[in-house]
């Protein structure tokens, strides 16, 4: 059945933006919409024009026999900002602020909207780079990994606190904790990360910076490469943090006291993606 043209870009939008990064070819689309492959090609065109207007994303094509096209979700600076602004009203609350200088973020992390914004955010940051795997800890940044993970079309893999027999044999690491300067220890599958893999290790919330180093000795086990570091949020550290180039959206100042304090302003996300030239 040949399908109208309003009808084929739409439906192509909806397709492109559920299977983000991944190569669809013009035959395809041509055998399911009954067209021709030059007529998809001319649709491909007004996609790809109108998701750059909208500051959306891109939509790239390889020729070839072999080629297609894929879209790449990449918010434009104006529609970053806009978005890191409306996060940091959210944050920039007081009543957040838990004891030892931590933020209350676990609403925030529930709600859809946000995760949807905040993944195609950091999804943008790596749109040109080689990732594999995305790598988080068993806490509240599982929603965020996710996220990310889908908007970069790669899978994500748990770090653990203790293993699980489903895990089958892991390998473990001890880490000091940045702000208690505890030891504690967290382990990961074998089976889940492969030698060699590009990894970008996601996580909620960075104060001493134990966990994040924690998960680079992993990394390190596996003889796999890091890729970058992101978090939702970065408290204030007193002293030297025990890692360093972590990328945050939102950057909270607390003070504990009769009247306690807490004020959010923007990371240093946008800086790196918009103004040290990946964008």
């Amino acid at each position: 059945m040949k399908i109208r043209r309003s009808n084929r870009l739409v439906d192509i939008t909806r397709y492109l933006l559920e299977h983000p990064h991944k190569l669809v070819s013009l035959k395809s689309f041509s055998e399911q919409y009954g067209a021709a492959k030059s007529s998809i090609s001319e649709d491909l065109s007004i996609v790809k024009r109108t998701m750059a207007e909208f500051g959306l994303g891109k939509v790239d094509t390889v020729p070839g026999a072999s080629g297609g096209a894929f879209f790449a979700p990449r918010y434009s600076k104006e529609n970053a900002e806009k978005v890191v602004g409306e996060l940091v009203t959210l944050v920039d609350d007081p009543s957040r602020l838990l004891p030892g200088g931590y933020v209350y973020l676990s609403d925030l992390l529930g709600r859809p909207e946000i995760l949807r914004e905040v993944g195609q955010l950091i999804a943008t940051q790596y749109i040109d780079a080689d990732v594999d795997v995305i790598m988080t800890v068993e806490t509240k940044g599982i929603p965020l990994a996710q996220a990310v993970a889908m908007y970069l079309n790669k899978p994500f893999v748990i770090v653990r606190n203790s293993s699980h027999i489903t895990e089958g044999s892991t390998v473990s690491v001890n880490y000091v904790s940045g702000s208690s300067k505890r030891i504690k220890k967290m382990e990961l599958s074998r089976r889940t990360l492969k030698e060699g893999a590009n990894v970008v290790i996601i996580d909620d919330f960075l104060k001493g910076g134990g966990t994040m180093k924690g998960m680079q000795s992993l990394i390190k086990e596996f003889d796999a490469h890091l890729v970058g570091m992101n978090v939702f949020a970065e408290g204030q550290f007193e002293g030297e943090r025990l890692v360093s180039g972590c990328t945050s959206l939102i950057k909270v100042t607390t003070e504990e006291g009769p009247n306690d304090y807490l004020k959010a302003e923007p990371g240093n996300f946008l800086t790196r993606v918009f103004t040290e030239g990946e964008n």
